[in-house]
């Protein structure tokens, strides 16, 4: 199965658009200026699904399309920010689970039909929504029913993050439409004679997110082996973002580490990204005399060397399974807000194309005192080329919802 890039950046668009049409009708019913800063598109196998969902409470409403997309799709939001939600649409009455249950339906409702009412004016066709049913679930329970039945175990995630400057409400959305009826719309059967570039063989999809999972595996491998600090990867997922909503992505945080350019087949740029208070703990660990609080010149020379180390270790995965070579220039160190690194990489990528895949994997220490963000942003027509050619033998190689070692 294909899925055609321009589909998929159009329906990137639509999200956001019904993402911006949601927050305008949490506006009109909390009172609140409520404003959208980012949505992305997510295409997550079972396994990386079921780990992001992990531990974390979901209530939301369940309903039934019919007509030119059909299925069901959950909206869905986490537990705390639904009670601070309704809080602000039936004030004193947030503690009281039918106040809960009633608002979030009510909430829930309007919101899908945002999503919905934009799709189906795209596609000139009508979509009948079933009356919302309340859901409230733990982890990938609160997705719809069947939704890893398919062999491909995939779901598409679209996530729109939305936040109020005058009132304490933020939250994410959550849209989760049915894996099957969604790829229909975007995809086709065979490539045909669309250029290897403009179409992404959305069933090797997978390969590449246990690839690159590999390689952020690596790459944690070689800061235990450079700092003595025993690190792992906590999350890695492959999305489809805007150009321009990639700063908004890594936030206004302040970050220290390197970037660089990547040559080859797929080009594009790579950023290594540790917190303030991360980047000093393991540039310290890695210089043998004790220096100044801060991060000066030896701590950038050690993190540049880190950089160097880590950056090799994640792209060789690439490279050896897309069967081509992928070189990088020497480490630029940076030490600037998130949003400010990755403006000027966005800027270049976007004279070309108007969305990226943005490939991103944290690192971590088992207590969290230690967190690495590693940014990829590969071409996307030489991504999409270079996924084409995978071996049918490598991509049903592994599962969908294996780790990184290939177990469940």
């Amino acid at each position: 199965m294909y899925v055609d890039i321009k589909s998929l950046g159009t329906f990137s668009r639509l999200a956001r658009q019904g993402a911006d049409r949601a927050a305008n009708s949490l506006s009109q019913l909390t009172g609140a200026n409520v404003y959208v800063e980012v949505t992305d598109v997510t295409l997550m196998a079972a396994g990386d699904l079921r780990r992001a969902f992990a531990g974390r409470e979901f209530v939301g409403v369940e309903i039934g399309l019919t007509g030119g997309i059909a299925g069901e799709t959950v909206m869905a939001f986490e537990r705390e920010a639904a009670t601070e939600l309704v809080s602000r649409l039936m004030p004193g009455g947030s503690d009281d689970a039918e106040f809960v249950r009633s608002g979030v339906t009510e909430a829930g409702n309007i919101l899908t039909s945002g999503f919905i009412d934009g799709w189906a004016d795209h596609l000139g066709v009508a979509i009948d929504m079933t009356p919302p049913s309340y859901v409230r679930a733990s982890g990938v329970d609160v997705l719809p029913d069947g939704a890893f039945d398919d062999d491909r175990a995939g779901v598409f995630l679209f996530e729109s993050h939305v936040s109020s400057m005058d009132a304490d409400l933020d939250l994410s959305i959550f849209m989760l439409p049915e894996y099957a009826g969604f790829t229909d719309l975007l995809g086709r059967e065979e490539r045909g004679g669309a250029s290897p570039g403009d179409v992404v063989p959305v069933d090797k999809l997978p390969t590449f997110n246990r690839m690159t999972k590999t390689g952020a595996a690596n790459a944690a491998e070689k800061v235990t082996m450079m700092t003595g600090t025993e690190t792992d990867v906590e999350v890695s997922r492959l999305r489809f973002v805007p150009v321009v909503d990639v700063p908004s992505e890594v936030g206004d945080g302040t970050v220290a580490g390197t970037v660089f350019e990547l040559h080859g087949e797929p080009s594009g740029y790579l950023a290594i990204l540790f917190d303030e208070a991360s980047a000093e703990e393991v540039a310290s660990s890695m210089i043998p005399t004790e220096t100044d609080p801060g991060i000066g010149d030896m701590e950038k020379g050690a993190l540049r060397e880190l950089g160097n180390i880590m950056t090799s270790g994640f792209i060789d995965g690439w490279a050896n399974v897309l069967g081509t070579s992928i070189e990088h220039t020497p480490p630029q160190f940076v030490h600037d807000m998130g949003s400010a690194v990755m403006s000027p990489l966005v800027s270049r990528l976007g004279r070309t194309q108007e969305h990226a895949f943005i490939i991103d994997s944290t690192v971590r220490t088992p207590g969290g005192g230690v967190r690495c963000d590693i940014y990829a942003l590969p071409d996307q027509r030489e991504l999409a080329a270079a996924l084409d050619r995978i071996d049918p033998a490598v991509a049903d190689g592994g599962r969908e919802d294996a780790g990184v070692d290939g177990t469940p």
